[in-house]
């Protein structure tokens, strides 16, 4: 579960930059809503993801509030996922 944990993490840290760095400014500078909408589904769907693996992971690996905590925080910042696979993710594989 860790690797899928892994590759979840990754992917919600790209939804979230592609969703700040290129379908946001499409949708305010020049109107284009349709990239926001599939952009803004796969991100909500990658976060819901994260979170819940997050909660099984910590679950199953006794980690406790603390990391949990850190890992939370981390998908809502910008690059916070790819910060927390490197250093809390990579040494628990």
């Amino acid at each position: 579960m860790l690797k899928t944990f892994r590759i979840t993490a990754i992917l919600e840290g790209i939804s979230y930059l592609m969703l700040f760095a290129i379908s946001m400014p499409l949708k305010y500078s020049a109107g284009l809503k349709d990239p926001n909408i599939y952009i803004g589904y796969a991100h909500g769907f990658l976060f819901v993801l994260y979170m819940a693996l997050a909660v099984m992971l910590t679950w199953e690996r006794k980690w406790g509030a603390k990391r949990f905590m850190i890992l939370f925080a981390a998908a809502l910042l910008p690059f916070g996922t790819f910060y927390v696979d490197k250093r809390y993710l990579k040494s628990e594989g």
